[in-house]
């Protein structure tokens, strides 16, 4: 008898804020930021010159090979630029780790 292995992708989906340039941060997967979390991070952003976009990122963080799923909630501060460069510049910024 022959067992078929199948490679099992986590689905697991965090809050990120991306910035223009790829960078982020993750801010949780238990509960949604509130209001007051999100005005704090965007004035957080300002503060350092930039912006970017709170989003939803799906997959495994940690599977470097295997890009993730973003989803935009909402901007946080005029980025300026395609929110797809700054996930293309994100992937990059994963798999070079």
């Amino acid at each position: 008898m022959t067992v078929a292995r199948s490679r099992t992708r986590s689905t697991e989906r965090r809050w990120l804020v991306l910035s223009t340039d790829g960078r982020h941060t993750t801010i949780g997967r238990a509960t949604d930021p509130t209001p007051n979390e999100i005005t704090a991070l965007e004035t957080a952003l300002a503060a350092q010159g930039l912006a970017g976009w709170l989003a939803i990122a799906e997959g495994d963080y940690h599977a470097i090979r295997d890009p993730m799923h973003l989803m935009i909630v909402r901007e946080l501060g005029n980025p300026g630029v395609a929110f797809s460069d700054a996930v293309a510049a994100f992937e990059r910024i994963r798999s070079s780790r």
